[in-house]
């Protein structure tokens, strides 16, 4: 069983140091790195409005653009510059640098006039108030 755990450690070493190769390679080639859902977002309904949160740690506001189309579609663009290293050595990024888009189909239209976005340590916080033409009315029963 010794002899079995010493064979199989080496093998496991060199998986993972060409995983970590690889990750590294696919990392460091610019852009958006595998941002397929970026940034993460929660929604949720709450009376009449929707709200959206988005985290986007390292950016600044001027950095961010909001836009809502066709009463609903709620658009977040930005760019997340790379940090410049001037004395030392990189040894690793995980974190995504690059340009982003995110559309999101809002689950009913909405208000763009009445939109509030506010942006506090790293998190995006979106309210967007329901269209009227959204929100439920109450049907009077008429009988005969």
């Amino acid at each position: 069983m010794l002899h079995t755990r010493n064979v199989f450690h080496p093998l496991w070493n060199q998986f993972q140091s060409e995983m970590n190769r690889l990750f590294d390679r696919w990392g460091d080639e610019g852009g958006q790195q595998g941002w397929t859902t970026f940034p993460p977002l929660n929604v949720w309904e709450q009376e009449d409005n929707l709200y959206v949160e988005a985290e986007l740690p390292g950016l600044k506001i001027d950095d961010i653009e909001i836009f809502v189309t066709g009463n609903n579609q709620l658009t977040l663009k930005g760019e997340r510059k790379p940090l410049v290293v001037d004395k030392g050595v990189r040894h690793r990024q995980e974190r995504g640098v690059g340009k982003f888009v995110r559309t999101l189909t809002l689950p009913f239209p909405v208000n763009p006039d009445t939109v509030d976005a506010r942006f506090e340590n790293g998190v995006l916080q979106i309210k967007l108030a329901k269209h009227e033409s959204a929100k439920a009315r109450k049907i009077n029963v008429k009988g005969e």
